[in-house]
């Protein structure tokens, strides 16, 4: 199916048989961030209406319709607003949320050691997981995100495996839960364990009918994988269709490839499920060009790859197959719109360095905003294989953002692409959709249990939080062997904004409850 704009005021673009019994709203006056498929660009209008009927954009007008709209149609007044599709994110771990700001300096030496699912799998139980996950993704929704591809390592057991995927289809978000298969010794489940409880959870279905779906996530394609383990994984993918693929790629001088050459020399790169390899930071020539022989995708996590030092030498050189994503929303941001400022600037600056290194002044930017809208939304959904997410046009699902254009960020905008990705912030989101029903209404979340999640919430997160912060992990230090290579641990220079003798390096508040 192809998606396009219409700027026929008169005419309805889809038809829907008992469209009058039908759920409808009609955004009306704004300006709309559109998607012409014809020319794969945004086309923006003034002054015109978006509708919706049921899960549905059903028309995109240069001015409001004149014929006659479905019975009960509800008309929302945009008026010096701004429309436009929700955000795309393609890597995320949304049980991590009762972690936030324990790990605001860690490195990833660190949170292996201390957050990763292989030594926090004894702490959660489903309670923790299905809360945490689900003040998350509300968390997201909050921010504009829409779609979300959750790497889901939080598959201790059957009971928190179950809890992760039921908070995520009740939190109403777009989520693309992907099972993770591991050697999970800490909490003694095997990957045959996790393959009968995979094996359950997709013949059961719950996801059925809702906005979440199956995907897995799979960590060990290389570079010496156990072959007829990846054959039982990847025959469960096939046998029940799962959504998406999705892996942890780092390659370089952190040892964990997981590449999109060890994908393909075990014959699985190019099928008709979707791959999205997260991070991709040392993606090779070879591994590019692979990617764009079987239109598979990365997900460039751009704060988490600065935070925990995984760096992105490569990934500005293949965003024609590129995606944004969050990862560790606990340790900084769980907005797409913050990933996409960053990524923009990051780009330009690698870029302009080039110019700069040849005693030359740069002439031009390197890259527009424009672009990394069409990131954070329109290749998150090819990601996905999902022609009809990450765009508002005819026929996509009514997955929608509206922003406040006379806030104090956003007053006197003239491009409504540059002052979203440039000027905006969460606190401009007035409205958000999924399906075409409201998850952030009048800039306030939509569900009228939130405040009782809250307080689970935080009764969950007081709880972790203090077991972490009680528990002393022996951590590797420089010159420790790195376990996945033959490299040592080194350590970084730090700054310091004292001085003297002063320790300007700063401390972690935390409340250790004494």
């Amino acid at each position: 199916m192809k998606f396009a704009s219409m700027h026929l005021p008169l005419i309805f673009s889809v038809a829907f048989p008992g469209l009058a019994a039908a759920s409808s709203i009609l955004f009306s006056g704004g300006t709309v961030i559109g998607f012409d498929s014809a020319t794969e660009s945004l086309d923006v209008i003034r002054n015109g209406s978006v509708l919706v009927t049921n899960d549905r954009i059903v028309g995109v007008y240069s001015r409001a319709p004149s014929t006659a709209l479905p019975k009960g149609t509800e008309i929302i007044d945009i008026t010096d607003k701004i429309i436009s599709t929700g955000f795309v994110d393609t890597h995320k771990h949304g049980w991590q949320t009762a972690f936030k700001t324990l790990g605001s300096n860690t490195s990833l030496v660190e949170y292996f050691g201390r957050y990763g699912q292989f030594v926090t799998g004894t702490i959660f139980t489903a309670d923790d997981v299905y809360i945490g996950q689900l003040a998350g993704i509300y968390e997201a929704l909050n921010g504009g995100v829409t779609t979300i591809l959750d790497h889901a390592h939080h598959t201790w057991g059957t009971a928190q495996s179950n809890a992760g995927l039921k908070a995520s289809i009740d939190s109403g978000a777009r989520v693309f839960w992907s099972y993770a298969f591991a050697h999970l010794t800490n909490v003694n489940y095997t990957v045959e364990q996790q393959v009968s409880d995979f094996r359950d959870i997709a013949k059961a279905a719950s996801f059925k009918g809702t906005a979440t779906s199956l995907g897995i996530a799979y960590d060990s394609f290389g570079p010496n994988p156990n072959v007829s383990e990846v054959d039982v994984v990847m025959g469960l993918a096939k046998e029940f269709n799962v959504s998406v693929i999705t892996t942890h790629s780092l390659q370089g001088p952190w040892g964990f490839d997981n590449s999109p050459e060890d994908v393909n020399n075990l014959g699985f790169l190019n099928n008709s499920i979707p791959i999205v390899f997260s991070h991709a930071s040392f993606l090779t020539n070879a591994g590019a060009s692979l990617l764009r022989a079987t239109n598979q995708y990365i997900s460039i996590t751009a704060e988490s790859e600065m935070h925990y030092g995984h760096t992105h030498p490569h990934s500005h050189l293949i965003q024609d197959q590129a995606s944004l994503g969050i990862d560790t929303h606990f340790t900084f941001s769980s907005d797409i719109l913050t990933q996409a400022r960053l990524w923009l600037q990051v780009t330009r600056r690698l870029l302009y360095a080039e110019v700069l290194a040849r005693w030359e002044v740069p002439a031009n930017s390197p890259m527009s905003a424009d672009q990394a809208f069409l990131l954070a939304t329109r290749h998150g959904g090819l990601a996905l294989r999902r022609g009809d997410i990450g765009v508002l046009a005819v026929g996509a699902k009514a997955d929608l953002v509206v922003w406040d254009g006379t806030s104090p960020a956003l007053l006197g905008w003239n491009d409504p692409v540059a002052a979203i990705i440039l000027h905006a912030s969460v606190g401009d989101i007035e409205h958000v959709l999924v399906d075409g029903k409201f998850k952030k209404r009048d800039f306030k979340i939509a569900e009228r249990t939130y405040p009782d999640i809250k307080k689970r919430f935080l009764k969950s997160a007081k709880r972790i939080q203090k077991v972490m912060v009680d528990t002393v992990t022996p951590l590797p230090r420089a010159g420790d062997p790195w376990p996945y290579n033959e490299l040592n641990i080194g350590e970084t220079n730090t700054v310091d904004t004292l001085r003297g003798k002063g320790k300007g390096y700063g401390e972690l508040f935390l409340d250790t409850g004494k």
